[in-house]
């Protein structure tokens, strides 16, 4: 009895402070951004084998050999990053679904900050694999820093907008009611290796231009313009 007592008593404390919550007027939706060209500090390209053969375990061994053969040239590359990539093997069919042999391909990928010792290894690794895409991306270090440094700014630029509108309004002051800050990105598309470059020679370096990438930070939220 006294338990539901209290929690009555507490009930009818709480109801008088929300419902004596004055309505919100002249409330306004804003949004800005500030954004920034940021260089591309990060490569990430692909390089892939793709042979055919009648005896599949022939051609896993000719693909195998391939990969690990780059795998060990790649190594002398201190400052690239390389690994796997997919490796699979298809049927071949000729009409009359009948089978006429494999096609195998296998890939390895490669990262690094360092554009020409990576430019340097692609074109070793051409000799005996080709070329399929190369990506350039800021690294995820820098677009944090880049990020931080404009939250203060798109908040600025949020700020600013609210000044305009309460003057606009003839306001004396604006109170905040929400903020949101999001962050976006927008980098170049993969670049896809073309013919002439897969036929290179193995001590042929593609000529590598990185270019930039857009980062976005928007504040968006919801002010109270005062009377």
């Amino acid at each position: 009895m006294h338990t539901r007592l209290i929690a009555l008593t507490l009930l009818a404390a709480v109801l008088p402070a929300v419902a004596a919550e004055p309505p919100r007027y002249n409330s306004v939706e804003l949004q800005a951004e500030a954004q920034r060209e940021v260089q591309n500090d990060l490569l990430n390209a692909s390089l892939f084998v793709e042979l055919n053969d009648t005896n599949p375990s022939a051609l896993a061994a000719a693909i195998n050999k391939t990969v690990n053969d780059a795998l060990r040239i790649a190594k002398d590359a201190k400052s690239v990053r390389v690994r796997s990539g997919n490796n699979q093997t298809m049927p071949v069919y000729a009409r009359a679904s009948v089978l006429q042999g494999w096609r195998g391909r296998a890939e390895i990928r490669i990262e690094s900050r360092d554009f020409e010792a990576a430019s340097a290894l692609i074109g070793k690794l051409q000799a005996t694999m080709q070329l399929g895409n190369i990506n350039f991306s800021v690294s995820p270090e820098a677009r944090r820093a880049v990020e931080n440094e404009l939250i203060t700014e798109a908040i600025a630029a949020f700020k600013a907008r609210a000044d305009i509108v309460k003057t606009a309004l003839g306001g004396r002051g604006y109170k905040l009611q929400r903020l949101n800050v999001t962050n976006g990105y927008n980098a170049p598309p993969p670049r896809f290796a073309v013919a002439r470059m897969a036929s290179a020679s193995a001590e042929t370096a593609p000529s590598l231009e990185a270019g930039v990438s857009m980062v976005t930070v928007g504040a968006s939220g919801a002010i109270e313009v005062l009377e």
